[in-house]
């Protein structure tokens, strides 16, 4: 690709994936597939648009480092500090043990013992970015197999200290091995200069530039903070992922949390996406053309290898039997790390120039396979253990006639469900979770096992009679599924709809349900009543901050339901509502008596108590 024209790059870029991932996500293969192939189009050994796949990886990984900043935003220290059993026990585990398993099968190869220790622990490493982002995708990141991956991937890059320190030490010359551990010493230094910096400088730095009240300033500052963290642990030969990860972790429980990442999500999406691609270019099919048969047994036996460490490890955590094959296909493939590792072994003449290749070729290709497999596994392992499921307990076959039915019988259900029994109304409800159904029914719960999802099933219920359908199903794409169904065949049917999110929630009003809240907006405002009152507002003035609160935001989301396509104006606007919300009530703290308007008292609000 010629260089003098800068536009041509990201028009190639831009277009491949514009192209390729719309097209895996309508063959059902997921937006990462169709950057990864994207990438294998224009590559090298593709159309050959561009030809330097490692200067493009190199620039691209910084998507990585935004990822792991907005999920260290997630975790708050005294989270993190939880999760530390995980991360350095089990870490621990799956890294060495399968590092050690990889080492003992490549001696007994015939490998020489320096070729044999860096690639076990090259190929021990897993992708974080591949990892992190399929739990985003699918929304597993709350759940047990989520943070069992998250911990295992902070353990590796943790990990990825020393093994970088280790790959000079064993240099044939020796000449490399000089100030190895000097390194680690400078490591632990930065890391505590960061943690030490971000405790005392971050948020008054943030607090005096939000003061500023320029939003391209503080997006600006947003990105300064990522790029400085991870420039200064480059410089040390550390993770940049891992500086920015601590960097977000600081900042979990700032004001500026929110803003953080909004600010930093769009960028974090397109850097990622053009990371995907670049690891597609940077596979060297001339490696796998000349040594097909070794490249195969090679990603075929760490794949082995790992993936029997990681269920050994699920079964012991324990993780859910349904969870366990997309925490072990997640961890068992290569990572991104793993190829810095073969190429700084390769400079420093630990192993041949053609054994890095191999190792990085092996690596890509598993990265390749990953979402493949994935998909086979919701084909085959889902499906298979829902089948299994429902034979343990039959399908509701006998028709209904109830006036509501419950679709989910979860926590929102529930409450539901007790508010129409205790007056008088018994609905038909339906959850397609036996284990849920077995403990409701403990307790008296009338709950027919099905799957609302099927029309069949939809119309044994009495859907075609029902007045009322709650929609209270905990998965958002169930969830549509069921939405679309009713308002297709059931049109006499209103449907009331629970919205786990505000993304939720917009594309449940684009099908066209009008009935919907939020699970978490009233409780939250009943708790920030609470704070309210105790903080020395007057019960009514709280009442009535929450209820045009409630209102303003539901209104807010309904002008930006045209817009949810476009995610600048999405985001403008977003920022815009926020602002007018805070100008208005700052409005009504500098003049307090127009709060009579609100119906409650001749007198002002009380003001808080100074601290």
């Amino acid at each position: 690709m010629e260089h003098g024209n800068w536009l041509l790059g990201p028009l190639i870029y831009l277009a491949a994936a514009v192209l390729a991932v719309p097209l895996a996500r309508l063959l059902g293969l997921g937006a990462i597939i169709g950057y990864l192939v994207a990438g294998i189009a224009i590559g090298p050994w593709g159309l050959a648009l561009v030809t330097d796949a490692q200067q493009i990886l190199s620039f691209a990984e910084f998507g990585v480092v935004l990822m792991l900043f907005l999920v260290g935003l997630e975790l708050e220290p005294r989270r993190l500090w939880s999760l530390r059993g995980p991360i350095f026990g089990w870490g621990s585990v799956q890294l060495f043990g399968s590092a050690a398993l990889l080492f003992g099968a490549a001696l007994l190869a015939g490998v020489g013992w320096p070729l044999a220790l860096v690639g076990a622990f090259g190929l021990a490493l897993s992708s974080t970015a591949i990892g992190l982002s399929v739990l985003a995708e699918r929304n597993l990141m709350a759940t047990s197999s989520g943070r069992s991956v998250l911990a295992v991937a902070l353990l590796q890059d943790v990990a990825a200290i020393p093994i970088l320190a280790l790959v000079p030490l064993l240099a044939i010359s020796g000449a490399h091995a000089e100030g190895g551990w000097t390194g680690v010493a400078k490591a632990v230094g930065v890391i505590a200069a960061i943690v030490l910096g971000g405790r005392l400088l971050l948020r008054p730095a943030l607090r005096w530039i939000a003061g500023s009240k320029t939003p391209e300033i503080f997006t600006a500052a947003s990105l300064l903070l990522v790029v400085a963290t991870a420039a200064l642990m480059q410089s040390v030969g550390l993770s940049m992922a891992l500086g920015a990860f601590l960097a977000g972790v600081l900042l979990a429980e700032s004001e500026y949390r929110r803003e953080l990442e909004t600010d930093i999500e769009p960028f974090k999406g397109l850097l990622l996406g053009l990371f995907f691609i670049a690891v597609g270019m940077a596979i060297d099919f001339g490696v796998v053309l000349q040594h097909p048969l070794l490249i195969g047994l090679i990603v075929a036996g760490f794949l082995v290898v790992k993936a029997a460490v990681l269920w050994a490890m699920a079964a012991l955590m324990p993780l859910p039997l349904q969870e366990r094959p997309v925490f072990v296909i997640l961890l068992a493939q290569g990572g991104e790390f793993g190829f810095v590792v073969f190429q700084s072994a390769a400079g420093a003449q630990v192993i041949a120039p053609a054994a890095a290749s191999l190792l990085i070729a092996a690596i890509a290709i598993s990265m390749l396979l990953t979402p493949l497999l994935l998909v086979a596994v919701d084909r085959w392992w889902i499906a298979r253990f829902a089948r299994g499921r429902r034979s343990d307990m039959p399908e509701l076959s006998e028709p209904q006639s109830a006036p509501v039915i419950i679709a989910g019988l979860g926590r929102y259900g529930q409450i539901v469900a007790r508010m129409l029994y205790v007056n008088g109304i018994t609905p038909t409800v339906l959850d397609h979770d036996a284990e849920q159904i077995e403990s409701m029914r403990k307790f008296g719960w009338r709950v027919f096992y099905g799957d609302a999802t099927r029309l069949d099933l939809l119309r044994t219920a009495g859907a075609a009679k029902a007045r009322v359908l709650v929609l209270a199903i905990d998965d958002v794409e169930q969830s549509l599924k069921v939405a679309r169904l009713v308002l297709e065949h059931f049109p006499q049917l209103a449907i009331v709809a629970r919205a786990r999110n505000v993304q939720h929630y917009l594309r449940l009003r684009e099908i066209g349900v009008r009935l919907i809240e939020r699970e978490t907006l009233d409780s939250s405002l009943m708790s920030a009543r609470s704070t309210l009152e105790l903080l020395g507002w007057q019960p009514h003035h709280a009442r009535g901050l929450a209820m045009r609160f409630r209102r303003h935001t539901i209104r807010q989301i309904e002008e930006m339901l045209p817009h949810m396509r476009d995610e600048a104006r999405f985001i403008a606007m977003a920022k815009a509502g926020r602002q007018q919300l805070e100008e208005l009530f700052a409005q009504e703290r500098d003049h307090p008596r127009q709060g009579r308007r609100e119906g409650w008292s001749d007198e002002p609000p009380t003001p808080p108590a100074s601290p």
